[in-house]
Order: structure tokens, then C-alpha cells, then sequence
């Protein structure tokens, strides 16, 4: 380690790539991830940069007086005590936009595998039961005349929005406020949503507002036509709710990318022919994730070279240190 250049901290895993950029820029320091840092204090006095994927509280900045900012790996940054960090001025960092796509492309398949049951259909083939049994049994739901509402209607949302125009269903959506500007349907509520249209994708943050609030109600609402789409948290779901609809066919059916407890998923949903499941793949291609991981260092760069970052979350300041 040199003395003379500035040392990034990166606890637990991350992104390669994140790695080999900084390493030719700063001095890399490794930790595993505990409820505490183990490190001394001379290194932790080093420390004014953190390269983070997944959680990072204040007592893990407490313990690097020196931090100046934080990079985290992926759109969403609930992991991050970011209020902990506005109070001691440090600036946080995440991966907006170069994303979107690919979140959005996967929002669209999964609604597609949930209505239409392509990954059953593929396994029908492969295990040989067209030969033996005849045609795969006719999908039970189609895309064609849905009325789709998008709850949460940022970046991600908006290209959901887009890619099904073509699809010539009615496309509606619930935000805080609605956004005049946009040719889709605005309601106020998420009940009033969920009662007017037969889909619902989810794509909103992990805030306390959002915690369990696709339950029983909403789900009802939706209607045994009704499908649910998840490509945003799967904090946002009362899971007990969501398999006894599937279940007892108060919901058609849901396609999930994202749990409440993940890798963990409830063993109630491995057992429903009516659910579709991803582990969390959205924006898992190597081309995305390796422009998650340019942008991670390239905030850091960023502020070391000009005092300036290119992706600073809302809540944290964004004055140039220059």
C-alpha cells in the first residue's frame, strides 16, 4: 500500500471490473463484511473513498472518519444509512439509467412468460411430452387487450411504458404526483389502479410507504384475470397475501424477479403452476453490469479529480469539493 495515494475501501464483494479500474488510481482496502470493521486506525484514517454492492450502515462510516464518498452498485440505495452520511457531508453515489433498459426488456419478458407460459412450454418440449402427449395445453391469459398499470413511474417505469405501446394495451400508472405530459391514465391511489385495470407491474423503491403494500386488498382488487409483475423490491409484497391468491384463485397469476428475503424464496411459491420465477436477473447481462461497474468507479474518479460525482443520490450533497 502506498502512502502517498488515497485508499479506497471495498467491504465484501463486488464487481470485478470495479476493482481493476480503481486499482490503478488508488490503494484498495479489502474487508469482509461483520457487524464491525476490523481494521487499524491508521488505515482507517486513509480510507476517503468507499466502492460499495449492498448495504453500508453508520457505524461502518463512523469507523473511516475520513470518507469523502460512496459508490454504490445498483439503481437502488436502501441499503445505504444515506441519512447518516448528509450529516457528515459525505456524498453517495448509485447507477441510474445505464440499466434501464435491460430492467425494463425483463419487466415485459416476465409479463410475457407469466400470460403466455413459455418457460413451461420449453420444458413440455424438452422433456419430450410433445411426442408423447400431444400440444402443450393452450396458455390460459393473453397479452391482448390488457389494461396495465405501473406502480412507480421513474426511469425504469417510463421505458416499461414505452415497450408496451406496441403492445396496443391501455397503460396507466400511480405515482405521488402525476406527470401531464404522458399520454397514460393517472390514479391516485394504488387501490384505485388495481381496481380499473387486470395487470399491475411494480417497480418502486424500498421506502417505508412501499413495505407491503401489494397485500390482500390490492390483490383482490386485481381480480382472478388479474397478474402481478415484480421487477422492483420484493419488499413491497405481503408474500403470505400473494400465494394464497395465487392459490385460491383470488389472482390469475404473477411473475416475480425480486423477494423480500433474498435468495430466500417461500417455499408456498415453488409449489403454484401460476407464478413465474427469476432470481433477481434483471439487469444481469455482462454488458450492463459492466457499465454498473464503470460508473461505480468512474464516480469515484470523479470526485478525486475534479471535487465533482456524476451520479450523487438526492439526499446526500452534491457540492463540488473544488
Amino acid at each position: 500500500m502506498s502512502d502517498n495515494r488515497i485508499a479506497v475501501l471495498v467491504p465484501g464483494k463486488i464487481h470485478p471490473r470495479v476493482l481493476e479500474t480503481l486499482k490503478g488510481h488508488f490503494d484498495i482496502v479489502a474487508l469482509d463484511r461483520s457487524e464491525s470493521p476490523k481494521v487499524d486506525a491508521e488505515t482507517a484514517a486513509r480510507v476517503r473513498g468507499v466502492a460499495v454492492s449492498g448495504g453500508y450502515d453508520a457505524v461502518w462510516m463512523d469507523a473511516f472518519p475520513n470518507i469523502e464518498v460512496i459508490a454504490n452498485f445498483g439503481v437502488g440505495y436502501d441499503g445505504i444509512d444515506v441519512g447518516h452520511a448528509a450529516s457528515k457531508g459525505i456524498v453517495v453515489t448509485n447507477t441510474p439509467d445505464v440499466l434501464n433498459d435491460e430492467v425494463a426488456d425483463t419487466a415485459i419478458a416476465l409479463l410475457l412468460n407469466t400470460l403466455r407460459q413459455f418457460p413451461q412450454a420449453e420444458t413440455w418440449l424438452r422433456e419430450g411430452r410433445w411426442v408423447k402427449e400431444g400440444a402443450f395445453p393452450l396458455s390460459p391469459f393473453s397479452m391482448k387487450g390488457r389494461r396495465v398499470g405501473i406502480y412507480g413511474l421513474g426511469r425504469i417505469g417510463l421505458e416499461i411504458a414505452r415497450r408496451l405501446e406496441p403492445f396496443k394495451v391501455k397503460i396507466g400508472y400511480h405515482t405521488r404526483s402525476p406527470r401531464d405530459s404522458l399520454p397514460y391514465d393517472y390514479y391516485s391511489t394504488l387501490k384505485e389502479m388495481a381496481e380499473s385495470v387486470d395487470t399491475l407491474i411494480s417497480i418502486v423503491p424500498k421506502t417505508l410507504e412501499t413495505h407491503k403494500v401489494i397485500n390482500a386488498e390490492i390483490l383482490s382488487a386485481l381480480g382472478p384475470q388479474g397478474v402481478f409483475i415484480n421487477v422492483g423490491r420484493g419488499w413491497s409484497v405481503d408474500d403470505d397475501a400473494l400465494i394464497a391468491a395465487l392459490g385460491n384463485g383470488t389472482l390469475g397469476a404473477a411473475g416475480l424477479d425480486v423477494f423480500y428475503d433474498e435468495p430466500n424464496v417461500p417455499a408456498g411459491y415453488l409449489s403454484l403452476p401460476n407464478v413465474s420465477l427469476l432470481p433477481h436477473v434483471a439487469s444481469a447481462s455482462v454488458p450492463t453490469r459492466n457499465a454498473m461497474a464503470d460508473l461505480v468507479a468512474d464516480n469515484i474518479i470523479a470526485w478525486f479529480t475534479n471535487g465533482n460525482v456524476l451520479t450523487p443520490v438526492p439526499e446526500t450533497p452534491v457540492k463540488s469539493k473544488g
